[in-house]
């Protein structure tokens, strides 16, 4: 969290952020994955999911939607509504009760499942063994893409520079920028440029934009100052909640510049859909 947050809230808390855990990937790709397609790429990115799906299905894996998925719970875990979060977690579990790994293009909702379901139901003995191995069998998108499908991308679009924002949680917890710019290191004709506040949040964080409009209004001021900044052409990240905050943003401020899911850009870089 920025420090402005901590300088205008003094009672706030300072958390140690969760340190990611080594984890074991499969030897070989699966036959079939679930996707959770988290309620904002729903909602507000739909193609992104559908490119997310592509990109699997290029690997040769069938992707499976079940259709009564919704929220992860995060919203109201981190709100503090614990009992309304676990409603939500307990509807997920019963979804993706298979083997078969969850993908999630998404690290903050990734981490969600990952690392927070058990906190939820630390209490209940027997639906936390069922938490624990759907936590195994969770990957976020470019996570699953890199250390599971090992994929090799050819890069057929034109050079460009872009710039990688990756969300607070995916970042500590799943360490999806680390992912993120593997891959994109992939594609010959793409130039990461770094910027700025880059691993400062860009004051969506769910209901504390809208909780405190004036601190986040001024934290995604500075995260968009620093992409503008760094000569990027264009913005590319996981998580489809801070897209919202920082293209909403771009176009207040009356800029050219936007962001986009890392699927789509992916997907349409190494010639989805010609």
């Amino acid at each position: 969290m920025s420090e402005l947050f901590y300088n205008a809230v003094p009672n706030a808390t300072r958390v140690a952020p969760p340190v990611p855990q080594p984890r074991s990937y499969p030897q070989s790709k699966p036959a079939k994955v679930y996707l959770f397609g988290t309620c904002v790429l729903d909602l507000f990115y739909p193609e992104a999911g559908m490119d997310a799906i592509r990109l699997l299905e290029r690997e040769g894996i069938r992707v499976e939607f079940p259709q009564g998925q919704s929220c992860c719970g995060q919203p109201a875990y981190t709100s503090g509504y614990t009992e309304q979060a676990r409603d939500v977690a307990r509807a997920q579990l019963a979804l993706f009760a298979g083997e078969h790994p969850v993908v999630v293009p998404s690290g903050s909702c990734a981490g969600m499942i990952r690392e927070h379901y058990a906190d939820l139901f630390k209490d209940e003995p027997a639906t936390l063994q069922q938490v624990r191995h759907l936590a195994e069998r969770t990957f976020e998108l470019a996570e699953f893409l890199l250390n599971v499908c090992k994929v090799q991308l050819n890069d057929c679009g034109t050079p460009v520079k872009v710039a990688l924002h990756t969300s607070c949680s995916a970042r500590r917890e799943m360490n999806t920028h680390l992912h993120g710019r593997a891959l994109l290191a992939q594609l010959g004709n793409v130039e990461r440029v770094e910027h700025g506040h880059e691993s400062e949040c860009c004051g969506f964080g769910g209901t504390f934009s809208v909780r405190m409009p004036d601190i986040s209004g001024a934290m995604v001021a500075d995260k968009t100052r620093s992409l503008k900044d760094s000569g990027a052409q264009h913005v590319v990240s996981a998580d489809c909640g801070c897209l919202m905050n920082i293209n909403g943003a771009l176009e207040k401020q009356n800029e050219a510049l936007r962001g986009q899911h890392l699927a789509s850009f992916l997907w349409q870089r190494t010639g989805g859909g010609q």
